[in-house]
């Protein structure tokens, strides 16, 4: 899998739009189009802010590796959770009730 399809996947699974990472990177949507279709990359900056923003690896972003994890991950077990702006409402409502059911459960026990 190639930059393209690793960009384009890491966009939908977060539940960004084109408009919403373009918003983020500071580059139009056609921009983000075009990386998306592979007609375009980034630059070596661009890609930084990539990898920072879906908390991956550029390497990973290239696919030079199949490897997410970022150094700070491996230093931080809690560091999914550093950037709730990018986490969905409906994200956000399921982890709530997640939550929810865990409290109940623990205080049952």
């Amino acid at each position: 899998m190639g930059f393209s399809s690793r960009l384009t996947s890491l966009r939908k699974n977060r539940g960004l739009s084109r408009d919403d990472l373009a918003e983020k990177l500071g580059v139009s949507y056609s921009t983000i189009s075009k990386y998306e279709s592979g007609s375009r990359e980034p630059d070596f900056g661009t890609l930084q802010k990539i990898s920072d923003i879906f908390d991956v690896t550029t390497d990973y972003l290239i696919g030079k590796s199949n490897n997410t994890n970022t150094s700070d991950n491996n230093n931080n077990p809690n560091r999914a959770f550093h950037n709730f702006e990018e986490i969905s409402e409906q994200e956000k409502e399921y982890l709530e009730e997640q939550l929810r059911i865990f409290r109940k459960i623990k205080d049952n026990k």
